[in-house]
């Protein structure tokens, strides 16, 4: 119970390998999903809100198609087809609360994920949607240089870059300036920039659309960054991916299938006065 009555919204913060969600089991609040967006904009802005690189609203799924289904939104109120990152959060959540088994279907816009929880290891295997317009070796002006990007869809688009050292590039600048760039106009992608190890381990840092800014990880970033190399053929089928935030997303592909798995954690549960947000 709240210790103020009026705080009477629920939610819980989770973070997958740095991006971190807000999750509202809304099999009780019951928010529209015309009010979401809002919702999105009003809880996710950092340090006068609770903060997160986006929201995601949790029901039991009544097609038949799936256990649960999700309502995505990015920070910015931008509704998105798919998160691997939030895939794995509500995933196990949805386990936590007994809404799906450990094996179980969850329904997004980008259609049906299949996921596994590990609770004992405290991971999240999902399924992703098979890669696809996979483009290579595009050659686009950047700052008045051509660079070779390529380019693959896995439930949201991104671009991928392979550069020698990312630790040097600038990229909440670059990132943007690909994110808009007029090829990928009007819908804008993400900027994957991915640097090498070996053929098992890359380094991988992702600007991502919605967010408008450089996240500590990005799952759909890592698959497509993966798919791209493996057809380059510069990486095995399997590759761990380091992110930016230090944790570790490990990428399988097994033939048109692609597997994301890696740590999720609830953080906090807590409570709101949606009056007092605007809500």
């Amino acid at each position: 119970m709240a210790i103020f009555p009026e705080f009477s919204q629920s939610f819980y913060k989770m973070q997958g390998s740095g991006n971190d969600f807000i999750i509202i089991d809304n099999r009780t609040q019951k928010i529209a999903p015309q009010m979401m967006s809002h919702w999105a904009r009003q809880l996710c802005p950092r340090a006068f809100r609770i903060g997160a690189d986006g929201i995601i609203f949790l029901e039991l799924d009544t097609s038949g198609q799936a256990e649960t289904i999700w309502h995505f939104f990015n920070a910015d109120g931008s509704r998105a087809e798919m998160c691997g990152n939030g895939a794995r959060c509500a995933t196990f959540l949805a386990h936590k609360l007994g809404m799906a088994p450990a094996k179980h279907r969850m329904l997004t816009d980008a259609g049906t994920v299949q996921a596994e929880v590990f609770p004992e290891e405290g991971t999240v295997s999902v399924q992703l949607t098979p890669p696809r317009d996979l483009r290579l070796n595009l050659d686009l002006v950047l700052d008045e240089k051509n660079m070779v990007v390529h380019f693959a869809n896995t439930g949201v688009p991104h671009a991928v870059l392979i550069h020698e050292d990312i630790s040097v590039l600038d990229i909440p600048k670059l990132g943007a300036k690909i994110r808009y760039h007029q090829y990928f106009a009007p819908a804008g992608t993400n900027a994957n920039f991915v640097q090498i190890l070996d053929q098992g381990h890359i380094l991988l840092r992702t600007y991502e659309r919605g967010v408008e800014n450089e996240t500590y990880a990005c799952g759909t970033g890592a698959a497509a960054s993966v798919a791209v190399l493996h057809a380059l053929g510069q990486c095995a089928a399997s590759v761990a991916v380091t992110t930016s935030g230090g944790e570790i997303l490990q990428i399988t592909l097994q033939d048109t299938d692609i597997f994301l798995r890696g740590p999720a954690q609830i953080i906090y549960q807590g409570q709101f006065c949606p009056a007092h947000l605007g809500l």
